[in-house]
């Protein structure tokens, strides 16, 4: 299964796995599974490092380096799915989060969050 990590999950696997739950963790570390980043994420932590967010300091050319050396997959942005970002139903507002949505569903991924809004989207979220 293709596991889509949401940005927060991005950030919490790299630098702080302790936050993972163990469904999380079991789900990444799956031999069968194939874990897999956005660049919708690096833009979302360029963007929200520049502004100052505690949460968001970390260089994101190390993190894409790192993710990919322990074998992530990274997803570019296409125009299939930022036509279907756009065509979201109004459940969520932030857009890097529309995007990640529309990935997981054009890609046949699951988008794994901790954001109980996010899940609300259904099949292609899974909330861990």
């Amino acid at each position: 299964m293709i596991l889509l990590a949401d940005t927060h999950l991005l950030l919490w696997t790299a630098l702080k796995p302790q936050l993972l739950s163990q469904k999380a963790r079991d789900l990444i570390e799956s031999e069968v599974n194939e874990p897999t980043f956005s660049v919708a994420s690096l833009w979302e932590i360029s963007i929200k490092r520049a502004q100052g967010r505690e949460d968001f300091q970390v260089d994101p050319r190390r993190l894409r380096r790192g993710l990919i050396e322990n074998d992530w997959r990274e997803i570019s942005i296409n125009d299939e799915h930022a036509i279907v970002a756009g065509g979201l139903p109004p459940i969520h507002k932030d857009p890097f989060d529309r995007m990640l949505v529309a990935q997981a569903m054009v890609e046949g991924a699951k988008l794994l969050t901790v954001d109980s809004q996010l899940a609300r989207y259904g099949s292609p979220v899974l909330r861990v």
